[in-house]
């Protein structure tokens, strides 16, 4: 079998032009994803489109021959990996395009406004989709659920879950409460302790989180219906928005 060994091969300059940049991967509707473990889970809910591989990475994971790679030399992976070690392993995906309508139906879910850090990001999807949400809302200011970054901190969860990214947030949330469904905002100030928000939520639910250091917009907190925070002692100021976040996908989860 033909191995690429030209680190100027045009395949190999494309994947790292997606790679790089969001842009680019918005106009293209594809993702880069890095690691055989990260992709052989994207492939179980993404279609991949291109696949590389070094032949000690296929040596190591025989499962990776399902995605049909195309084989290069260490020194091509060397510059393919967005990682200081490279696993050898990178592999292109169709972004997936859940229908907006999916915003009429979902009752379990995860709004974010603000949220620039892809780790932060990435923890909040893969606790979402690991406490049962059915759709996650992006609003402005959120790093990129398909970046490299986000991608191996939500350990693929960002192609199991629908996400959808709305440029009006606030107008959003009061969409949802039309039809019945509880919007709770994370807020430090002029909310309740997380326990007095109650657990029922027959029309739907979404917990709506904004950054550490911001939080949320004034226009968002009162498009919900209540504002809530989760108790702490004084020794602690915050919590980062992945983990704040958590407590509250798990206090709601679907289960």
């Amino acid at each position: 079998m033909d191995i690429i060994t030209s680190r100027d091969n045009a395949g190999v300059k494309y994947a790292c032009t997606l790679r790089d940049s969001e842009k680019q991967r918005a106009a293209e509707g594809l993702f880069f994803a890095e690691g055989p473990k990260l992709c052989l889970e994207l492939a179980k809910s993404c279609t991949p489109r291109t696949a590389y591989a070094t032949e000690v990475a296929m040596e190591k994971t025989p499962a990776l021959e399902s995605l049909r790679p195309t084989l290069i030399a260490p020194h091509v992976a060397e510059k393919l990996a967005g990682t200081k070690t490279s696993q050898g392993v990178f592999v292109l995906f169709e972004q997936p395009a859940p229908p907006v309508e999916q915003l009429d139906t979902a009752t379990h879910i995860l709004a974010l406004e603000g949220v620039q850090d892809p780790g932060n990001v990435g923890t909040l999807l893969r606790s979402a989709a690991a406490f049962g949400y059915d759709l996650v809302l992006l609003g402005p200011g959120c790093a990129a659920p398909f970046s490299p970054k986000t991608l191996r901190s939500s350990m693929g969860a960002a192609g199991r879950l629908p996400v959808l990214h709305v440029d009006d947030l606030p107008a959003t949330l009061q969409g949802l409460r039309a039809r019945g469904v509880a919007c709770l905002a994370t807020a430090l100030y002029n909310s309740r302790p997380l326990g007095e928000a109650g657990q029922e939520f027959p029309q739907g639910l979404c917990v709506v989180i904004g950054s550490e250091g911001q939080g949320l917009t004034d226009a968002t907190v009162a498009a919900c219906d209540l504002a809530v925070r989760i108790p702490m002692t004084d020794q602690v100021e915050s919590l980062n928005a992945g983990v704040a976040g958590s407590v509250l996908l798990w206090q709601f989860r679907n289960v």
